[in-house]
């Protein structure tokens, strides 16, 4: 079973002062194009091929899937989805949830995922 990446989509574009804020639907979109290669590539302490996950909320919601990046598109709390898709994970499978959010890796920590900073990915 192939390990699972979860980025947090509004965390790690808020990590790049780049005008994401002009254009919060386009900053996402441009973050899962930078993903696309690390189904097969994966990153630093995570060989692929691997799983990759991109979590939107708000305005950045209606980012589209490609075939190498899930897109989950978070009712309300981004931080909730993140969560789910972690506690939904088969148990044993790898997850690494990428995040700054100290709260968020609190929770995931809880349920047994790893957790990376925003850097650990293409951004």
């Amino acid at each position: 079973m192939d390990p699972l990446l979860v980025v947090d989509g509004a965390n790690v574009v808020g990590s790049k002062p780049d005008g994401w804020w002009k254009d919060r639907a386009g900053a996402a979109v441009r973050l899962r194009d930078g993903l696309a290669g690390l189904n097969t590539e994966g990153i630093k302490d995570l060989p692929g091929p691997i799983e990759v996950v991109l979590v939107v909320e708000g305005k950045a919601r209606d980012t589209p899937p490609i075939d190498s990046v899930r897109v989950e598109r978070a009712p309300g709390s981004g931080d909730d989805t993140i969560v789910d898709v972690v506690a939904a994970a088969e148990p044993g499978r790898r997850v690494v949830v990428v995040t700054a959010d100290r709260g968020l890796r609190e929770r995931v920590t809880a349920l047994g995922a790893e957790v990376r900073g925003p850097s650990s990915v293409p951004r």
